[in-house]
């Protein structure tokens, strides 16, 4: 059994519900009135999502609602360039989609609002970066994927996302956060940081630092093609979980791919990994029983038939021939990265709790487990689909 402290023998964590929300940010409302439309006055600010990075508000007022973000600029630390990286993206898709329009079905990409003054930000007096961009109604995400249907429609957001970005040249875009997702930087990073740390015997730190140990030689297995042109650069989401896709309620099906804050060069090994990863887990990550996290196969399938049915001649076959590895790969990259912000007190990701990135790691290595037990039934998925 592995044991975190202030967690349960059964793997329970504690109750969220008891946190008490934090109160708005001091610049919030002027925020919000920067970005208002016209003269509208603004009724209403909430907090939004629960985004692990940026602070997320929905405005409301009296002619529209849109998103209010203050960017964290200690983990975007050029700002101005993902607000450029946005630009053209969203300007890219708007002319794919006006030259070849989606028959048969809806799909809207968030659009930048603004502010009176004419940018596309803001910076308040104690420094702070914000921004705002369309809200798209009639529209929800997801934390978890229970069901093949809807599976099947996250495959297809991701996959039609790379075939509307599939001649938007790399280079295009600058690099938002250079290292992202770029394993073996953060297996660099994890090694400075636990040097001559000793973890407790059958602790959660011991099962973690245990795990990364007896799979550090693979963590280079996808940037050793690209340095051997095996792969390419290509224009990517970045991060592509199950959340950032939204979904119509009524018709059950994506309209929309949102969070493009990662949009860089890459490899879309990784976004079709995370998308793999979090849509196959339907336990979720934060999870009251940690035995309990399993990677499903049926949900797999579902992921890679809707995504196929828009990349399939996006991909070649070194491309597909590397997507189980890229599934395995990323779960292993979000354990560390999360192990790691664990050990330096919690400074990247949010957390409810002191030991929430450390549930969080052993709940990815968990999954990247039951990943590696079906290696055989993802390669025979990934060949049969594409």
């Amino acid at each position: 059994m592995i044991v975190v402290p202030g967690i349960s023998s059964t793997g329970a964590v504690p109750d969220a519900k008891e946190a008490i929300p934090p109160p708005l940010p001091e610049y919030v409302p002027e925020a919000a009135g920067r970005f208002s439309p016209g003269s509208a006055h603004v009724d209403e600010i909430r907090s939004y999502g629960d985004g692990n990075v940026n602070d997320t508000f929905l405005v409301t007022s009296a002619s529209a609602r849109f998103i209010l973000q203050r960017i964290n600029t200690r983990v975007f630390r050029r700002p101005h360039l993902v607000m450029r990286n946005m630009r053209i993206l969203t300007e890219h898709v708007a002319d794919r989609l006006r030259t070849a329009p989606l028959a048969g079905r809806r799909w809207e990409m968030t659009r930048i609002i603004p502010s009176r003054e004419g940018e596309d930000h803001w910076i308040d007096p104690a420094g702070s970066f914000w921004r705002a961009i369309s809200f798209i109604d009639n529209a929800r995400s997801y934390d978890t994927v229970d069901d093949p249907v809807r599976a099947e429609e996250v495959g297809f957001a991701l996959g039609f996302f790379h075939s509307l970005l599939s001649d938007l040249p790399a280079e295009t875009l600058g690099d938002t956060l250079e290292g992202f997702h770029v394993t073996p930087l953060y297996l660099r990073r994890y090694e400075e940081i636990a040097a001559g740390r000793h973890f407790l015997r059958d602790s959660g730190a011991e099962y973690c630092a245990r795990f990364i140990r007896a799979r550090r030689d693979d963590a280079s297995v996808l940037e050793d093609c690209l340095a051997r042109g095996v792969l390419r650069l290509r224009t990517i989401h970045g991060d592509p979980k199950a959340n950032n896709v939204l979904i119509d309620p009524d018709t059950g099906r994506a309209v929309s791919i949102i969070d493009l804050d990662t949009v860089k060069p890459g490899l879309v090994h990784y976004d079709i990994g995370d998308c793999l990863r979090s849509c196959c887990n339907p336990t979720g990550e934060d999870i009251e029983n940690i035995e309990e996290v399993r990677f499903d196969l049926g949900l797999a399938g579902s992921v890679l038939r809707g995504y196929f049915d828009r990349a399939r001649d996006f991909l070649t076959a070194s491309d597909r021939e590397l997507i189980y590895d890229a599934v395995r790969l990323i779960t292993f990259e979000l354990g560390l990265r999360f192990f790691t912000d664990y050990l330096e007190g919690n400074v990247y990701f949010k957390v409810k709790y002191p030991e929430h990135n450390l549930v969080r790691a052993i709940v990815q290595f968990r999954l990247a487990e039951s990943i590696e037990a079906r290696e055989r039934e993802l390669r025979a998925l990934v060949r049969d689909l594409s």
